[in-house]
């Protein structure tokens, strides 16, 4: 593989924020996603594109970074992503080590990357290194704000299209409802599929463990962010109370902090974002984090891109995640088709160049 850009150095970079409207809205605030679609010009004149993304909060912050602050630091120096990705965090840092700045970051580390394939007639995939054909897929959707028979007709349509895996939202306020959920949802499965479920930060310690403890009835695959995501202390004492796998990672936004909680104890998988994280140099290093510990990694949402990624990894069994309804591919986001396929429960590449991504003129209608 090669990273480098052959003494190429970034000689232009711009940034548009689009506002993509959700076909399934996630609650009732979020009815779109906010995509910041990214280019760089090389000097070399290898062009690449690339973008940072955030449903609701912080697009045009995540824009203003990049317009300014990025872009101006950015300008001239190295277009090796790997080389350039650890001065810019540290030159962001001020402005906090994760989160917005993170977010920001991927954007021009997206673009790098792609502009690395491009001028190498490659996908990223090719790339990085392909370690596997396909990797499996599993539905999953926004849902907790679901009537019982609507998210029953949702895994319906999840078991019809060959997903032998979903994940779907608890932490209502009764307990009771979520067992209710949770059963009919793994009677709906059947003992042979998986079914994982996300709390998005919910619960404190105890009701985590009262929750757990009475969800684990039903098998899940793991229970993902079931407290608020950087309680670390919280995580770790709850893995010690309860045998449902814990999975975090979306909210985490740096090496750092997964390191943190792989150590700890605090979590049995990870699922790094790879925009949260800042791009493809930080998920790469993430990675190599948990395969190192022999932990399992799930990247999360974006399968367009996080399936590529997944491809290229060479441990274990990653799972890319389909929520129903909210690739780019199916919004109409893209201004060609999409860089992956989902069939049958599994993600395959479609032929391309470099991501794959790039994002049309306009917001879709």
């Amino acid at each position: 593989m090669t990273t480098g850009a052959g003494g190429a150095t970034i000689a232009e970079f711009d940034a548009r924020l689009l506002r993509v409207p959700l076909s399934r809205p996630w609650a009732s605030d979020v009815t779109s996603v906010g995509v910041i679609a990214t280019h760089v010009v090389r000097s070399d004149g290898v062009e690449g594109w690339g973008f940072s993304w955030t449903p609701q909060i912080g697009a045009e912050a995540a824009h203003a970074l990049l317009e300014h602050d990025i872009a101006a630091a950015a300008i001239g120096r190295d277009a090796d992503p790997e080389a350039l990705w650890d001065p810019l965090w540290r030159h962001l840092h001020e402005a906090g080590g994760g989160g917005l700045t993170t977010i920001a970051l991927a954007g021009l580390d997206l673009a790098l990357w792609d502009a690395a394939a491009r001028a190498e007639a490659l996908s990223i995939v090719e790339l990085l290194g392909r370690e596997r054909a396909s990797v499996r897929a599993y539905g999953s959707g926004v849902n907790l704000h679901y009537s019982l028979d609507d998210l029953l007709a949702q895994v319906g349509r999840w078991i019809d299209a060959g997903f032998d895996a979903v994940k779907i939202k608890v932490g209502k306020p009764d307990l009771a409802e979520d067992v209710e959920r949770v059963a009919a949802v793994r009677g709906l499965l059947g003992p042979e599929r998986e079914l994982m479920i996300d709390a998005n930060q919910r619960w404190d310690l105890d009701r985590a463990t009262r929750s757990i403890e009475a969800l684990s009835a039903f098998a899940p695959a793991w229970i993902e962010e079931p407290l608020r995501a950087d309680d670390l202390a919280g995580h770790t004492e709850l893995a010690a109370r309860v045998d449902v796998p814990i999975a975090v990672g979306e909210n985490l936004h740096t090496v750092h902090r997964f390191a943190e909680y792989l150590d700890a104890g605090a979590a049995q998988i990870v699922q790094p974002n790879i925009v949260r994280v800042g791009g493809i140099t930080p998920f790469r290093r993430i990675a190599d984090l948990a395969a190192e510990r022999d932990v399992p990694l799930h990247p999360h949402l974006l399968p367009e891109l996080s399936g590529q990624l997944a491809l290229t990894l060479a441990v274990g069994d990653p799972m890319a995640e389909e929520v129903e309804d909210a690739g780019f591919g199916a919004l109409v986001a893209l201004r060609d088709a999409s860089p992956v396929a989902i069939a049958d429960g599994r993600l395959t590449e479609i032929p391309h160049l470099g991501l794959g991504l790039r994002f049309a003129r306009k917001d879709p209608s």
